[in-house]
């Protein structure tokens, strides 16, 4: 609080006094009532203090009262207290303590009192408080006093506490300075600070001594702020000394455990990932451009660690500065709309995309018969003249034939003409080969053929060689089974032909059929490097020939038909009778077709086994699953299991058990077998630590370095009720909600043949933390971080895949999408699936319309259906975001059905939806970048039409429907978030983004239509999983080239969002506490299609009853007020994520107590100071619990004369009067 004027008058009277005040006793008593005044009140009192020159007049006193040959310390005691106090909350305190010429003066005075415990304190803890300065630091170093302190600290003992301490403390504040920590470093300090720790914690037997371990901790802490001073402190035994006394000390002494724990995570040396390089283990040519420039590894970083920490505490800083700062300020960029990107003469090829416009629904007639089915989805003469321009990308994209890949164009077909029976028969067979069969632990090696594809020629010679074979291996293997087998234990499917970048050679394995014995299927036959589960051969990689170029708006049923009639051959019998005796019913999955959209799916590596779970299919769990709860200190739990890795390495194996980059490397017997080549699959190398721990890196973006943070892979031959440790130490965001009760999820073979194919969220001792690994090559400033978990599997020699969330991979999406087209009912639902475009590597981007069809032919109808908004929606911009696609599949499936409020919102709207914008990024399971590197979410202001093929002809064709009046009445696309909690959206508003910002801007009469808020309104209100609290409609800088900020300005569409949905789980509403599911998230899906009849024009012929009871559509939604919530919306971290600069603070220790316990007996007898460990505790606490206390008086038979002598002063300072030690006026 501010003072009064009487106050602030008194205030300066006794300051000035104190500067030239020569009486011993009138000195004492300004002391006495300064301290007074300062310690009634608040840390507000002693800056308005240091404000009205307290800090200098203290100072002056200082110097001249010390200066003296013979110092009078009654006087410099309380003064050297009180300007401890005072200095230490003023930040010029060491420049002014310079100018004044006190520095030195201290230093002097410490030096002829290094014998006097309380007169040697008090000098330190001014000299403490000086070293805030770093020239002032730096002085006092070169002046020797660095050397003078470290005498000052003693092996263990029971005296002298407060200056031992004291002493400590001011060392640790010296070493501030490269200059100080580098002598401190050259002279042994450091070795001889941790002799000493070990000293009082072996002898500290009472554990009494606390605060001066803890001193020594905070020592150690100010010297390993550098490279060179955690070098020093590692290399002399820091941190095995830490972890053994760690192990020592029980949960009571969580002052001296934490601090310890937070050394040895800093001073961990610096470990470089156990890889060859940190580019991803995959790689594609991009398109030969003169702007594309190949991201390359930097050099590595040869120079020191010496400001790894200072960066780190920089970036912080950076992270934490106002928000506000990244708001658009710019009234013209709101006003303004950007001229479009290329002419309008360009968007004409867009037309194909409107179907719906040109069709002309014959099917509809009147003469037709109420029972026919239409024809909703098939295209008319004018729709089949495709439009001749192709995609730039197709005619454009880098495609390099490989000599082992073979175009679906160039193969056979047993009904055509092309090619002769015999070779007709050579694909059948080659179709329905095997890799190995494993018989009771015997491998019998599949027949191989010449790598030179010629010997499988045209000729009836080649194919009877090949049956001969056949018939060989089928003898052999029955052999087998008579001899030593009861059942079959392991049973292989397909085996494909090997392009020569995974294999060392092409070959072709032999099918083993069973004549007569029955096939007994395991758990074990589903492991992926043994599965039935693989793509037929006409799976084509993305360095084979592609097929054929895919023209814009061509259907992706034309492009198919051919295959057609096929795809029930791309299944093995096995596979169907397994389907049939162990397969579950899932909605909306068919796993045949599942097969025959991954056999077209084209993958750098080439893929050619199929994950189980996305084969099979997944269905939710019965019930909800609550959040994970976090144990106390799991953490540091794992952190110290980590540093023990340093300091003793006995049961350390550290052996490579998978590498995606060394396909001939073996699975020991003794452990874990992983697996991750197949789609959406991430994990790059796998090393078992110890027998039960296995450290996991993932792989990094194509053709980049950074943006690993997704992970699936397969996991196998596991032990029952073992807790198996798994920690994935490259992930690169700084926090997570694993943190936050988030599980990763789990599927299980074993449980899926049994009737539950389930993803479930599993592990315990689950954290996420800053790690001490480094980059395998170029610069040491990135950071990465620790997710550790802990999965106990159910069976023995089970198959479980494990995952960052709920895999959706872009087969099943195709899959998804067939599904649907047969499913919808024809004579109501307008469904048609389009190509937008072809990817990078040539995988096509469906688009898809859904609509309802017109009553009826005639001209009233078919004018309604063309008039009708259009609603825009897209998804997966970024591959790790797969909830975002199951978000999505809530949508279209409740876009298809027969809900009444489905049938409403076709009848209002045409729906265009681009499912996948960025497929590639999706099959070749990277987490944020398209082949090309790129964030494709930060492309839409001039997205390439070669590099960012799906951005480009999105916003091609937004731009269409602008130009022909169909601006899409709402556009929102799906994303996820994974460092919050729940669902909501991000808009745009230009008042909201001026008023948050600050701007002079009068936003008073700017006009903007609110119907932006309408949406999330509505679905605060009938989705449970949706926020609106956490909504945001603030346009940023760093935002300007996303999908939503584009749209909203470039198009002028008001509704324009971002719906982001989390990873973890609800803290509000009717899912709170619950992680969300599939379920969920399709539900999501649906509601916010309901939320859409909201935005309907002809809104009350819209609505009849049963729609009323569908959706809550209150006008009088309570509004909410938008806030920063890019942030983080959790609280704190239970434990430290990244590891402390600074040592934590000792409660009831501060400077304060510690001063404020030597005033108290400055006027006590010294052998007081001396007395027993157990009492000279109590004192201490009772100290610390009253630090705000009057600790010493001034003898009371001074007081009068002090008081008499300073009244005769009122009249030079206003009038202000001291009267019985109250300033009065």
């Amino acid at each position: 609080m501010t003072a009064p004027a009487c106050s602030s008058s008194g205030l300066e009277v006794l300051l000035a006094t104190l500067k030239n005040e020569q009486g011993v006793e009138s000195t004492l008593y300004i002391l006495n009532v300064l301290d007074e005044l300062l310690s009634a009140g608040t840390d507000q009192r002693i800056h308005y203090m240091i404000k009205k020159g307290g800090s200098e007049s203290l100072l002056t006193a200082l110097v001249n009262n010390g200066r003296s040959f013979n110092p009078n310390y009654t006087i410099l005691l309380p003064l050297l207290h009180l300007l401890a106090k005072v200095g230490h909350r003023d930040r010029r305190i060491g420049i002014k303590a310079e100018e004044a010429g006190a520095v030195l003066l201290t230093l002097n005075l410490l030096k002829h009192n290094c014998n006097h415990a309380k007169r040697a304190a008090a000098c330190l803890w001014v000299i403490q408080v000086f070293s805030s300065s770093v020239h002032t630091a730096n002085l006092i170093g070169e002046n020797h006093g660095l050397d003078i302190i470290y005498h000052l600290i003693p092996q263990y003992t029971t005296k002298h506490w407060h200056t031992i301490r004291a002493a400590i403390n001011a060392f640790s504040a010296l070493l501030c300075t490269k200059a100080n920590l580098s002598s401190a470093l050259s002279k042994g300090y450091i070795s001889g600070l941790l002799w000493l720790y070990e000293d009082w914690h072996n002898k500290d037997t009472h554990r009494v001594a606390i605060a001066i371990r803890h001193s020594l901790l905070c020592c150690f802490h100010m010297a390993t702020n550098s490279a060179a001073g955690r070098q020093a402190f590692t290399s002399h035994g820091g941190i095995r000394l830490l972890y053994e006394t760690t192990q020592s000390l029980s949960k009571s002494l969580e002052c001296l455990v934490e601090p310890s724990v937070q050394l040895m995570r800093k001073c961990l040396p610096k470990t470089r990932l156990p890889l060859t390089s940190d580019h991803s283990a995959y790689t594609f040519p991009l398109p030969e451009r003169p702007h594309v420039v190949p991201d390359v590894d930097p050099a590595p970083d040869q120079s020191s660690e010496e400001s790894d920490l200072e960066d780190t505490e920089e970036t912080c800083e950076a992270d934490s500065r106002d928000y506000d700062d990244d708001l658009e300020t710019d009234l013209n960029k709101f006003r303004v709309r950007p001229d479009p990107d290329r002419p309008k003469e360009l968007l004409q090829q867009y037309s194909c995309l409107c179907p719906e416009l040109s069709h002309d629904f014959q099917e509809l007639d009147v003469s037709s018969e109420p029972g026919e089915s239409s024809t909703a989805a098939s295209s008319s003469d004018e729709e089949d003249a495709i439009n001749n321009t192709s995609s730039p990308s197709s005619s454009r994209s880098c495609r390099i034939k490989s000599s082992g890949a073979t175009a679906s164009s160039d193969l056979p077909h047993p009904e055509t003409g092309k090619g002769s029976a015999p070779e007709a028969m050579v694909k059948e067979a080659m179709e329905e080969v095997e890799e190995c069969v494993k018989v009771g632990g015997h491998h019998i090696q599949a027949v191989k053929f010449a790598d030179n594809q010629a010997m499988i020629a045209n000729s009836a010679e080649g194919l009877h060689t090949i049956i001969s074979q056949l018939n060989d291996v089928v003898e052999r293997y029955k052999m087998k089974i008579n001899k030593n087998l009861e059942q079959v234990q392991q049973f292989k499917y397909l085996g494909s032909l090997m392009t020569e970048d995974r294999r060392s050679k092409t070959a072709i394995k032999a099918r083993i059929t069973m004549a007569k014995a029955p096939v007994q299927l395991e758990t074990s036959d589903f492991h992926s490097q043994n599965s039935i589960l693989s793509t037929s051969p006409g799976f084509r990689t993305i360095v084979g020939e592609t097929m054929g170029e895919m023209s814009l708006g061509q259907r992706e049923d034309d492009q198919s038909d051919d295959e057609g009639s096929t795809e029930e051959s791309h299944v093995n019998d096995v596979i169907k009778r397994l389907l049939g005796r162990h397969g579950t019913p899932i909605p909306n999955h068919e796993p045949n077709m599942y097969c025959a959209a991954a056999s077209k799916t084209k993958s750098i590596p080439g893929f050619s086994i199929l994950a189980f779970p996305d084969f099979w299919g997944h269905l939710p769990p019965s019930g909800h699953e609550p959040m994970a709860l976090r144990k106390p200190n799991i953490q540091r739990q794992k952190v110290l299991e980590d540093v023990k890795r340093f300091v003793n390495t006995d049961d350390i194996f550290n052996r490579v058990v998978f590498d995606l980059e060394e396909s001939s490397l073996q699975c020991p017997s003794d452990s874990l077998s992983f697996f991750s080549q197949f789609e959406c699959g991430n994990l790059r190398k796998a090393i078992q630590v110890r027998k039960y721990e296995y450290d996991l890196i993932l792989n990094a973006d194509v053709n980049c370095s950074q943006h690993a943070q997704w992970f699936y892979f397969e996991v196998s031959n596991m032990a029952t009720e073992v807790p198996y440790r798994f920690n994935i130490i490259n992930c690169e965001k700084s926090n997570s909600q694993f943190n936050y009760g988030m599980q990763p999820v789990l599927y299980s073979v074993r449980e899926a043949l049994e009737g539950r194919p389930q993803w479930i969220r599993s592990g315990s001792e689950i954290c996420y933390f800053r790690n001490h690994f480094c980059p395998a090559q170029g610069k040491r400033k990135a950071t990465f971080y620790t997710l550790t978990f802990t999965i106990t599997f159910k069976h023995q020699e089970d198959v479980c895949y494990l995952a960052y969330h709920y895999p959706y991979t872009y087969s099943a999406l195709k899959a998804h999408l067939k599904v649907l087209q047969k499913s919808v009912d024809r004579s109501k639902v307008f469904f048609r699936e389009q190509i937008l475009c072809s990817s990078l590597a040539g995988n096509i981007c469906p688009l898809v319309t859904v609509t309802a069809c017109p009553a009826s032919r005639s001209w009233k109808d078919l004018h309604q259906l063309r008039k009708r908004p259009c609603i825009v929606l897209t998804g997966r911009v970024h591959p790790g975001e797969s909830n975002a696609s199951w978000v999505m599949k809530g949508t279209l499936e409740f876009l298809c059905s027969s809900d009444p409020v489905a049938q409403s919102l076709r009848e209002a709207f045409v729906f265009k939806i681009i499912p996948m914008l960025n497929p590639d990024g999706v099959i070749n399971g990277t987490n944020r970048c398209d082949l090309n590197s790129e964030d494709l979410n930060r492309q839409w202001c001039n997205p390439d039409p070669v590099l960012s093929p799906t951005i480009y002809h999105t916003k091609g064709f937004l731009y269409y429907l602008n130009s022909t009046g169909r601006t899409p009445l709402v556009f929102c696309d799906y994303h996820g978030h994974s460092r919050k909690k729940n669902v909501f959206l991000y808009g745009c508003s230009m008042k909201e983004t001026l008023w948050q910002s600050g701007s002079p801007v009068d936003t008073i009469g700017l006009k903007e239509d609110p119907g932006y808020r309408t949406i999330p309104k509505t679905l605060d209100r009938i989705a449970p999983a949706f926020s609106f609290n956490s909504c945001n409609f603030l346009v940023e800088k760093s935002r300007s080239a996303t999908a939503r900020v584009v749209v909203w300005r470039e198009m002028g569409v008001l509704r324009s969002y971002t719906m982001e949905s989390t990873y973890n789980g609800c803290n509000l509403g009717i899912y709170k506490g619950l992680q969300i599911g599939t379920t969920e998230l399709q539900e999501m899906g649906f509601k916010f299609c309901h939320s859409l009849l909201s935005v309907t024009y002809n809104i009350r012929t819209l609505y009849t009853r049963r729609l009323i009871t569908h959706i809550d559509l209150d006008p009088n939604v309570l509004d909410h007020n938008s806030f920063n919530c890019f942030e983080d919306d959790e609280p704190p971290c239970a434990e430290a994520i990244e590891y402390s600069t600074n040592c934590p603070s000792l409660k009831g220790s501060d400077l304060d107590s510690d001063v404020n316990t030597n005033m108290a007996s400055d006027y006590e007898d010294e052998s007081t100071e001396n007395q027993s460990i157990g009492k000279h505790h109590q004192v201490c606490s009772s100290q610390s619990q009253k630090s705000s206390t009057k600790d010493y008086q001034l003898p009371s038979y001074n007081r009068q004369a002090t008081i008499e002598a300073l009244s005769e002063k009122r009249n030079l300072h206003c009038g202000v009067s001291i009267s019985n030690g109250q300033i009065t006026s």
